[in-house]
């Protein structure tokens, strides 16, 4: 079977195809990637981006103007004129919200898209650009199955006292709650914890998922138990534009004593702050490390010690910490936030070993640390790829 894995944005969206292989007797099926790529630019000036497996890849600037559809339509042409693959039998979305009835990955049909399309007020940055992908490739291939993977789904196993959020009861009756979100990714780490720590991937494990956008999550079992993101994506660790936990007056204060608009007050809450905010230059983790602006450097002290305090509010949910393991752009690539933000957790007994963690890991942590530093790489589209393959599968011939 070769699965299109699609991650739909305002201008752009990312896809990677995989197909089934042959996996070896009782071990869990990983689909093999055979490229991945991009499409930006839309819809004006759309290029495409890719690599295929064997580092072979390219970039095509695309027929403009081009909205999704269009583009995909090039895309998959382009791929075929290529030889690299022949045709997709199946797609699997990255959509952001489930709510709290879509808490698994699920086959697109009518019912399950409404309820998609009616989630767009809690995710509207990003929840009507998944829908978008999904009426795309619907308009392409009527006959195509597809299945949508929520990024709030991994975290349906977070207990009641930590979903709950002390409002009305009538607020909380319309689905005012903590959801959760890079659920995939967190998935895409806790499949990989038993290769990497054995008997102790079952324990107190806490990771940090931390990119543009960022969140932490306490697991137990592999299980989600708390996240630092809440109802929406601007609750928890300071972002790349965006603010993470901030007092709730600010927007009334905003709203009453500045006079600001709903759409004046969206904008800077999701595009102007975090640490593009904090520093006035840039929300990108790279330009503010190469700066020597005093303002990149304190925007990094904040985004360091608000992800330190995150992990040390999950190792309180989860009664301690065995492991902190370090995920997405910044967590994988980024060895001077790693060192900072360990260090600020050394009262927990965290030593970093700054040879490996310069290495990119896996092992971060020093001999005599008491708790486990890791790096472990995500792969959302193939957590996306496994469950798509599953659920046409289990559907049988249609």
């Amino acid at each position: 079977m070769t699965i299109l894995v699609l991650n739909s944005g305002s201008s752009s969206f990312k896809f990677a195809v995989y197909r089934r292989g042959d996996a070896p007797s009782g071990a869990p099926f990983r689909p093999r990637e055979l490229l991945r790529g991009q499409v930006h630019g839309l819809p004006d000036s759309p290029v495409m981006v890719w690599r295929a497996d064997g580092a072979q890849g390219g970039e095509i600037a695309l027929p403009a103007p081009a909205d999704q559809r269009k583009a995909l339509r090039e895309v998959l042409a382009r791929l075929r004129e290529q030889g690299l693959i022949d045709r997709v039998e199946a797609v699997g979305h990255r959509v952001v919200h489930g709510g709290e009835a879509l808490v698994a990955p699920c086959l697109v049909d009518r019912a399950s898209l409404r309820l998609m399309e009616s989630l767009e007020p809690l995710a509207p940055l990003h929840q009507s650009h998944c829908v978008a992908g999904i009426h795309a490739m619907a308009a392409i291939d009527p006959g195509l199955p597809q299945v949508a993977c929520f990024d709030t789904a991994f975290h349906a196993t977070q207990p009641r006292l930590h979903t709950t959020l002390p409002l009305p009861a009538s607020w909380r009756d319309r689905g005012v709650r903590r959801y959760g979100f890079h659920g995939l990714s967190f998935e895409s780490i806790a499949q990989q914890l038993p290769g990497l720590l054995g008997e102790q991937a079952d324990s107190r494990i806490v990771v940090a998922h931390l990119g543009s956008g960022a969140s932490v999550c306490a697991m137990r079992e592999r299980c989600s138990v708390r996240t630092s993101m809440s109802l929406s994506t601007l609750d928890g660790l300071v972002m790349s534009t965006r603010p993470g936990a901030v007092d709730i007056g600010v927007a009334l204060f905003a709203q009453q004593q500045l006079g600001m608009d709903l759409e004046t007050l969206s904008r800077g809450l999701y595009h102007q702050s975090g640490l593009l905010g904090l520093s006035g230059i840039s929300g990108d983790m790279r330009a503010l490390a190469a700066s020597d602006d005093p303002r990149a450097r304190f925007a990094i002290d904040v985004f360091c010690q608000r992800a330190a305090q995150e992990i040390a509010a999950s190792a309180v949910v989860l009664g301690g910490c065995d492991a902190i393991v370090f995920t997405a752009g910044i967590g994988e690539n980024d060895a001077g936030a790693r060192a900072r933000i360990s260090a600020l957790l050394g009262w927990m007994g965290a030593r970093v070993d700054d040879v490996a963690n310069s290495a990119h890991g896996p092992r971060l942590h020093a001999d005599g640390s008491s708790i486990g530093l890791w790096v472990v790489p995500t792969d959302e589209e193939a957590v996306i790829a496994s469950h798509t393959d599953a659920l046409v599968r289990a559907r049988g011939p249609h």
